[in-house]
């Protein structure tokens, strides 16, 4: 009688288990399926440079797959300069609207994500939650952003050094110092210049040049001072004032960014164009928009060198969604087709075996790590009152 009774009991059992868990759909859910199921049907605003027709045919790409396999829509907002964005989400926080901010990922580094930390304009820290960041290379500089530890707040995305893009057709001898190339220029007046710093690739070209002609470069790596900001930058100012009159318009006008340069080689005007991709100039090449004698040449000293990444904002509308798109730009697909130069050619920031098929593309050339942030800030307010007219 008790074993018919056991049996009949643990029939019952069996019978109710799938009611018992139909009943507790969740039960069983990950967070990260939360994060999934949450970010379904959201729209997540991406705040990004909008320069580069290849990055920009790329995050196309990149929404269609997101709204493909998760439903999350990607739109990029294209920006000239993401301190825009900084300035906006300061006066958001200002004015107390802690909800239903327009921003939901942005593309940072440097100085503007410094700004964004001690302001706290970001949300708490998510890169833990984001599966795809065990496959990154943490060998790469991606645990500090320009010497600010990174903690949790902003996921690496790819890795940049400033080059040059010389039209080898006009250009015999690459120049790969600060002096070879001041040397160039004086001998082909009008045929090269930079974007008008703060613009990113102007400011960095100051960085470069300020770390090819200082003899000791440890001050660059802590809070300047202005007794070493004024010691350590002499050199530049004057190498400025050679160079300055030889550029392109005589140095009285400057491009407005990397995309103004890159079009004046395009057209021949300029020999040489700044930078900060190590693949540019081949993918620029295999897609049509630069003449096949264009190669990347990096100062033979090193090439400044950081890491970019992805933030997500304190008042961000779409969370999730934005986490998503993030660990998504972080797949080996999506990491691999941005380091391939047909698409893109930004280096990927995952480890080597993680991506399908062929290997990661290696650094090209010999890394330079970014200077302490404050050094651009006052780079930046110098070279304005100098030159900004």
């Amino acid at each position: 009688m008790i074993k018919t009774r056991l049996r009949a009991l643990l029939r019952s059992l069996l019978a109710a288990a799938p009611l018992l868990l139909a009943a507790q759909p969740h039960a069983a859910e990950t967070p990260w399926q939360q994060t999934l199921a949450e970010a379904k049907g959201q729209t997540v605003y991406f705040n990004a440079w909008g320069g580069s027709p290849e990055i920009n045919a790329y995050l196309v790409w990149a929404g269609q797959e997101l709204e493909r396999q998760y439903g999350v829509r990607l739109v990029q907002v294209k920006v000239d300069d993401i301190a825009q964005s900084v300035s906006q989400l300061l006066a958001a926080k200002q004015a107390g609207k802690r909800d239903g901010g327009p921003i939901d990922l942005l593309w940072v580094n440097g100085e503007n994500f410094k700004a964004l930390k001690e302001q706290g304009l970001l949300g708490a820290p998510f890169t833990r939650e984001l599966p795809n960041m065990a496959l990154v290379d943490g060998t790469l500089p991606v645990s500090e952003d320009f010497t600010v530890p990174v903690e949790g707040l902003e996921a690496p995305w790819g890795i940049g050094q400033l080059n040059l893009m010389v039209d080898g057709d006009q250009v015999e001898t690459p120049p790969a110092s600060a002096a070879a190339l001041l040397a160039w220029v004086q001998a082909h007046p009008g045929r090269f210049t930079y974007p008008k710093p703060p613009q990113f690739h102007g400011s960095s070209f100051l960085k470069q040049i300020l770390l090819e002609l200082t003899s000791d470069p440890a001050p660059l790596y802590r809070e300047a001072t202005d007794a070493e900001f004024a010691k350590v930058t002499a050199p530049l100012w004057a190498w400025l004032e050679q160079l300055h009159p030889a550029l392109w318009r005589k140095g009285k006008l400057f491009p407005t960014g990397a995309a103004e340069t890159r079009q004046l080689l395009d057209d021949g005007e300029l020999a040489m164009a700044i930078s900060f991709n190590p693949g540019e100039a081949q993918s620029a090449v295999q897609n049509g928009t630069l003449p096949p004698s264009v190669r990347a040449v990096a100062m033979s000293k090193g090439a400044l060198t950081n890491s970019h990444f992805l933030a997500i904002p304190f008042n961000a509308s779409a969370r999730a969604g934005a986490k998503v798109a993030a660990n998504f730009l972080l797949s080996p697909a999506a990491q691999a087709r941005k380091a391939d130069p047909a698409f893109w050619g930004d280096p990927s920031v995952l480890r080597q075996e993680a991506l399908p098929g062929a290997s990661r593309p290696a650094l090209r050339f010999k890394a330079k790590p970014e200077p302490h942030p404050s050094w651009q800030l006052r780079l930046e307010a110098a070279w304005a009152e100098r030159y900004g007219h």
